[in-house]
């Protein structure tokens, strides 16, 4: 873990410093005695080698990502301690969402394979998958928000205006998840102690629920760590179009203005997000599956 977030922050670093422009070359021209002053408030003025240590001692030794550049009221912590909790709830409904609908379908698409029904949820995952999420996010804006008038197009506080964002960052996963516990349920149905659950007489119902649903979701298990990042990572954009105070807002600001320390503070943040969701996925093939021990 330690490497990884290393390797991150040098590749970070690297590359935000070799895009061309600064943090104060903006539309609005200063004085070169201001822009001076600026640059040695954030050590700018630095060579890059000494930038690079001064910052990664800050993170190491006290966990701080410093101050932030456009936001001077603000450090990078404080941002990050604001928005995470926003961006953490849209997540988990839309993880929640996408959940629901995405075993459902799957299950029901393998129990009915070759039906109508089977079909139609197949189409509405490739959709899924397909259409990005920024666009499904403007079409829904558009018909529920000005022409149904179910939920609000912006904002946050409520149940109902997280609804909207939420459905439209979980509709893509949604797709993967249906597909992948349709592939699950087909190959599981085939087994021998499938076979021997009907034999027994258990109805249907119980077969899938208490036996095959279990074999079926390890696909679904493993693709969930990377998942639950990039549903986090995937709310940079719609928390724009929603005007949400999350951290992808920031995200995308710190980008666009060459906020260096936030751009920072939010990869690593994101990093580690990704190698604790994954290390969670490793922990449960071990509850979920009694093949797998953990070493």
């Amino acid at each position: 873990m330690v490497l990884t977030f290393w390797v991150v922050y040098t590749l970070t670093f690297m590359l935000m410093h070799a895009v061309p422009g600064g943090p104060f070359d903006s539309e609005r021209r200063v004085s070169e005695e201001i822009k001076r002053n600026l640059e040695a408030k954030y050590n700018l003025d630095k060579p890059w080698i000494e930038q690079y240590l001064l910052m990664l001692e800050g993170i190491v030794l006290r966990g701080d990502f410093g101050p932030s550049i456009r936001l001077s009221d603000y450090s990078v912590n404080e941002v990050i301690a604001q928005g995470f909790p926003v961006s953490a709830a849209l997540g988990i409904f839309a993880m929640v969402f996408a959940l629901s609908l995405g075993l459902s379908a799957g299950v029901l698409s393998a129990m009915f394979r070759g039906s109508l029904l089977d079909l139609s949820f197949r189409v509405l995952a490739t959709l899924g998958i397909a259409v990005p999420n920024f666009v499904l996010a403007s079409v829904a804006v558009i018909l529920f928000s000005f022409v149904l008038q179910w939920f609000p197009s912006a904002g946050w506080g409520s149940l109902k205006q997280i609804v909207l964002p939420a459905l439209c960052l979980g509709a893509p996963f949604a797709g993967y998840i249906a597909r992948l516990t349709r592939t699950g349920m087909l190959e599981v149905l085939g087994q021998d102690y499938i076979r021997t659950a009907y034999a027994k007489g258990l109805s249907t119902r119980q077969v899938v629920l208490k036996h095959a649903l279990r074999g079926a979701m390890l696909p679904v298990v493993s693709y969930l760590g990377p998942a639950t990042a990039a549903i986090l990572t995937g709310s940079l954009v719609l928390e724009k179009i929603f005007a949400l105070p999350g951290m992808g807002s920031h995200f995308v600001e710190a980008a666009l203005q060459r906020d260096y320390p936030m751009a920072m503070g939010m990869v690593m943040v994101y990093t580690g997000l990704l190698f604790v969701m994954n290390t969670l996925v490793d922990i449960s093939y071990g509850i979920i599956d009694p093949r797998v021990d953990m070493e």
